[in-house]
């Protein structure tokens, strides 16, 4: 009797996520008193890898809700919510990306990134985000609105919860989504609450 194949998993709506951008762009703001203030993209629409299938983030209009975000909004070190090295002062989307003004604090750890991303030896930036809605695109055929092919997976409605500097790019085909579905783990209630309930911490998940 041959065995059965393992089952399809899919990227479900109300799991937590994170995400490298490939090509991140931090740049330091000009004039006095913006010294620790940097300008960043966080996301895009470029197809990202996962160990499902590929995955898109739509950033058309009404897609992104940075409420949250632009609120309660934090800098962490490596998705570390004990590690907070700074704030967030504004969110927005632009050219279908996202970009945030974030400032770095003064305390001792943020003062050693702070330094680091400055030195040009801290480069990476990631984003932590949660989906609500998803539309699933099989290969071959085009997405709703005409704007992507499949195969792939469309966040339709998604929402930033913090940004990141990065040491280590996270790998996208073996993380916390991969290891929620396989133990049945579960996102618990307090993820609604607080932006900084992230994936290592929800799950004690594997970082790459």
């Amino acid at each position: 009797m041959e065995p059965k194949p393992a089952p399809k998993h899919k990227a479900k709506p109300g799991t937590n996520e994170q995400r490298m951008f490939s090509r991140p762009s931090l740049t330091r703001m000009d004039g006095e008193g913006n010294e620790r203030k940097f300008i960043l993209s966080f996301s895009s629409e470029e197809p990202y890898e996962r160990w499902w299938g590929i995955e898109i983030l739509d950033h058309a209009e009404g897609a992104v809700d940075l409420t949250r975000i632009n609120d309660i909004g934090c800098v962490l070190f490596n998705h570390n919510r004990d590690y907070v090295i700074g704030k967030i002062n504004r969110a927005w989307i632009e050219n279908n990306r996202g970009y945030a003004e974030i400032e770095f604090d003064t305390d001792e750890q943020s003062e050693v990134i702070y330094q680091k991303v400055r030195s040009g030896t801290l480069k990476g930036v990631s984003v932590g985000y949660r989906i609500d809605s998803l539309e699933e695109v099989q290969a071959g055929k085009t997405s709703a609105d005409g704007r992507f092919t499949g195969p792939a997976e469309i966040a339709r409605k998604w929402w930033p919860f913090e940004i990141s500097i990065v040491s280590v790019p996270a790998d996208g085909t073996v993380g916390v989504g991969r290891e929620a579905e396989t133990t049945g783990a579960s996102v618990p209630l307090e993820v609604l609450e607080s932006q900084l309930q992230i994936n290592k911490n929800l799950y004690g998940g594997t970082q790459a």
